[in-house]
């Protein structure tokens, strides 16, 4: 058995450090003590990546009824129309909170007055995306982790992975008390003691072998909530973004959707513009209308990718307004004022998620999800650009005004001390090529098979093989010492499956699930998320305790 440490205690365990995460944190902090855990550096997640903006209706011209319209019909039918509203309605308190911590927008000289400069990206139908030049996400997670630094009531443990929550009956009902944290330096496994668990760990999309997100994306907050007990909803939706810069050291560098927002194209090889043949929005289409007209292009001239040129634009706007792409090009060799850019689709955003009311919670009391981890219902089948930065903002608020108003919550002292995590039985393993192995072909399986056109014998053949793999982790698992690396490819195994089987039940076309089984789209399915829920709390074999 590893060294027996005495928990850590907290009044809210927050389980990820992006913008929903430390926003709820921000909000708690005045009145709670408050643990937050990173995977790696508290300013490294999908948060500080976001190039293109968070929407909110800003503009005279603008409207709310607008802004819902236009995510009702990116979301293809799916949408809850009360999460759209309520999310849309917080919107310009959301951006006016962010300017109080001191994001620094992008403004703009208007009749002798400065103003927010807002863009326009594919769905919206007027400029409503405040934005930080072309680095939003690290401008808003930079002030972020400038007001929770240094504040008493913040603890915060960096390179830290969430094995597994840990659950006890309290006055009858199973809740939530905690969880194991594993320090990715020591490997020690520790117990942290917390009433109010907020789960933040944001999505799945590197489960696919080509991704736009940073490492930490594997779906590590879903796969704890499914073996907890918690629904989750609509996995098959995985946004997959359309214009990722094609380079072997690139890393799958997003383009953002900005640049089409401000007049960039899509063209073939020969300089054919072909999104006008696919949709009447062109360049500014909703993402999976845009993503799959590439895929599309690409399978049937054999490319191995198309050209977003935006060099017809003057040089001094390009560098203005995407100073950071701009850059970032150079740096492999592409200026994209002088010549277009090659792009890939590549997974991007997990619309789906752990199942959420309007106030943040799960089905597990004390238990809440904010931003790409959960599902609230604003996104549908397809995710309409610069709306998650906004979910992740007003959902973090919400969860953290629930918590706050509930007065009848045990402290953290008062819960029972649940035993520690036991590594009696293990040994350090000596065969790390295993997890290797596996890692990468579960990513390229999902990929090859469950992209952006599926079918049911693909399918059919990723969970056949999904199924091997997960036995191949749980024999490991059960062995041998865990590793970070090992956690995540167990929680990518299990959100692998969860997506498969969520397609395997959409028989339809709809949003970001395109199936050539069932081509069209089932007016009937309307309103339908699927939802899947797990046979039982935990699975045998998933968590060890002596």
């Amino acid at each position: 058995m590893g060294t027996v440490q005495q928990p850590r205690l907290a009044d809210v365990l927050v389980i990820g450090s992006g913008a929903a995460g430390l926003s709820a944190t921000l909000h708690l902090a005045p009145h709670r003590r408050v643990t937050v855990i990173s995977k790696g550096p508290v300013d490294e997640g999908s948060t500080r990546y976001a190039q293109g903006g968070i929407s909110a209706v800003l503009d005279r011209a603008d409207s709310f009824d607008a802004h819902i319209a236009d995510t009702l019909d990116a979301g293809a039918g799916l949408c809850d129309p009360d999460a759209v509203r309520r999310t849309v309605a917080a919107g310009p308190e959301a951006i006016q909170w962010l300017l109080n911590l001191g994001v620094p927008f992008t403004r703009e000289a208007l009749e002798g007055r400065s103003r927010l400069h807002l863009t326009r990206e594919g769905g919206h139908s007027a400029r409503r995306v405040a934005h930080a030049a072309d680095a939003t996400g690290r401008a808003i997670e930079d002030a972020l982790v400038k007001s929770a630094s240094g504040q008493a009531s913040i603890e915060v443990f960096e390179r830290h992975v969430a094995v597994d929550l840990i659950t006890q009956p309290v006055d009858g009902t199973r809740r939530v008390i905690g969880a194991y944290v594993q320090d990715a330096k020591t490997r020690e496994v520790e117990t942290i003691l917390a009433p109010t668990v907020i789960l933040a760990t944001g999505g799945a999309s590197k489960v696919y072998l080509y991704s736009s997100n940073p490492d930490g994306a594997t779906g590590d907050g879903i796969a704890m909530a499914w073996r907890a007990g918690c629904r989750i909803a609509n996995m098959e939706f995985m946004q997959f973004h359309p214009t990722c810069l094609f380079h072997p050291r690139a890393k799958s560098f997003l383009i953002s959707e900005a640049v089409r927002g401000e007049g960039g194209l899509l063209l073939l090889p020969d300089g054919e513009r072909f999104m006008p043949r696919f949709d009447e929005r062109a360049e500014l289409a909703p993402r999976d209308i845009v993503a799959r007209a590439v895929d599309h292009e690409m399978k049937r001239l054999g490319l191995d990718h198309v050209n977003l040129d935006i060099s017809h634009k003057p040089a001094e706007f390009i560098r203005e307004h995407f100073p950071t792409i701009h850059e970032r090009c150079l740096e492999f060799g592409f200026d994209m004022t002088r010549e277009p850019l090659p792009v890939v689709p590549a997974a991007h955003y997990t619309c789906g998620g752990v199942m959420v009311n309007h106030f943040g919670q799960t089905d597990l009391p004390g238990l809440y999800a904010a931003g790409e981890v959960s599902y609230t219902g604003l996104h549908g089948a397809n995710r309409m650009a610069s709306n998650s930065l906004l979910e992740c903002l007003v959902y973090a608020r919400a969860a953290a005004e629930h918590i706050l108003s509930q007065t009848d919550l045990p402290a953290p002292e008062q819960l029972a001390v649940p035993p520690a995590w036991d590594e009696s039985r293990v040994t350090e393993s000596e065969e790390e090529v295993v997890v290797a192995h596996d890692w990468d072909e579960l990513r390229r399986l999902m990929w090859d098979y469950v992209g952006i056109v599926r079918t049911r014998e693909r399918l059919h053949r990723a969970e056949r093989r999904i199924r091997i793999l997960q036995e191949e982790i749980h024999e490991y698992y059960s062995h041998f010492r865990i590793s970070p690396d090992l956690l995540e490819l167990r929680n990518l195994a299990m959100v692998a499956e969860i997506i498969v089987t969520s397609a395997l039940s959409r028989k339809e076309s709809r949003g970001l699930h395109f199936i050539r089984d069932y081509p069209e789209t089932d007016p009937a399915l309307d309103g339908q998320p699927t939802i899947l829920a797990p046979d039982n709390a935990l699975r045998p074999g998933d968590r060890r305790r002596p």
